[in-house]
């Protein structure tokens, strides 16, 4: 998934953390911040699902440390309007100049119908159409080609725009006209898998393709890192665009005595029923020096940002002091790869 024909090689790449912190508020979170800079973190990634919405903490993060790289990733072509998501993207680009990548995707299901009330009709095309009208008035111009929109406050240096993809149809799309793709749920090798399935697409943006996956860490080894790690794949990989990733990816059997579970409406044996073999595949798990050897793992497939999400382990208190201090460990165990030089 590079420019023109695509190469599967890796290049090396950077590590960026999620934020908010679990248990910390937002006017909270300047120390943390300063301490994930300090050891050499540039970027900072956000998402919205139903906590908090996914600009928030990045204006923040950028007014206390401004030289952060803001990646919204991702927020539903279906939730906002295209020239909501168009004003949005372009106060991003004005926060960060030449450092914002704004992220829009289909969401899923549960999210823009049950949580939304909003049709969950045709994504592909929603998704699509809406990239570019971004494109059309962030990039080429400042109207978009249909309804006589106009963004009145251009950015300087607009934002890189990334699609969120789970399906074939959607990868493609960013593939060939996004500045990155966003990958979410899976594992190593099925970076390279990924990246073959896309390689004869042809791009129409002058520039490589940014390939960007969510990583799932969690600090441990033991029943309550497990339990996190479980209770996460059953919330998320229930809902149907996921499973089916999934099962694109070869999962499928894994998945059949969790969503049998779940279907009958028995949460505590769907996580019980999450393989282990799924969790070694979609998470990162241990001390700070064997997260670090996860993540590399990512670098090497050929991702270019590994954004990190910090999962705290099941029932043990881990406040956003502890949580900083496992980064700022992880940090200095990946080296040069955190901030990409």
């Amino acid at each position: 998934m590079r420019a023109g024909a695509g190469s599967s090689e890796p290049t090396g790449g950077r590590v960026g953390v999620t934020v908010p912190f679990e248990g910390l508020e937002l006017h909270e979170h300047r120390e943390p911040l300063a301490r994930l800079v300090a050891a050499g973190y540039s970027e900072v990634s956000s998402m919205e699902v139903n906590a908090l919405d996914g600009l928030s903490p990045l204006l923040l993060a950028s007014a206390w440390e401004p030289g952060l790289t803001l990646s919204c990733s991702v927020v539903s072509a279906f939730t906002r309007g295209p020239a909501i998501l168009a004003m949005t993207a372009a106060g991003l680009a004005e926060a960060a100049p030449g450092r914002a990548r704004f992220g829009i995707g289909a969401g899923s299901d549960r999210v823009v119908e049950d949580f939304n009330g909003i049709p969950f009709a045709r994504p592909y095309t929603r998704v699509a159409q809406t990239l570019r009208f971004l494109r059309a008035v962030l990039h080429d111009g400042g109207r978009a080609p249909e309804g006589g929109f106009r963004l009145a406050r251009r950015p300087s240096v607009p934002p890189e725009l990334v699609v969120a993809a789970l399906g074939p149809r959607m990868q493609r799309l960013a593939a060939a006209e996004a500045d990155g793709v966003a990958l979410n749920f899976l594992s190593p090798d099925d970076v390279g898998r990924i990246r073959a399935e896309n390689a004869d697409v042809e791009r129409i943006v002058d520039a490589p393709l940014v390939v960007e996956a969510r990583v799932f860490v969690v600090p441990g080894s033991d029943e309550a890192a497990e339990m996190a790690a479980r209770r996460h794949v059953a919330a998320y990989l229930t809902v149907p665009v996921y499973t089916s990733f999934q099962r694109r990816l070869g999962r499928g059997p894994l998945l059949a005595s969790l969503l049998e579970a779940w279907e009958r409406g028995d949460r505590r044996a769907a996580v019980a029923a999450v393989p282990d073999r799924l969790i070694a595949d979609l998470f990162v798990t241990g001390s700070a020096r064997a997260c670090a050897d996860g993540v590399r793992r990512y670098l090497d497939a050929g991702v270019d940002i590994a954004t990190l999400a910090l999962l705290p382990p099941h029932g043990r208190d881990f406040p956003a002091a502890a949580q900083a201090d496992f980064l700022c460990d992880l940090a200095r165990a990946l080296g040069s790869a955190v901030s990409g030089r």
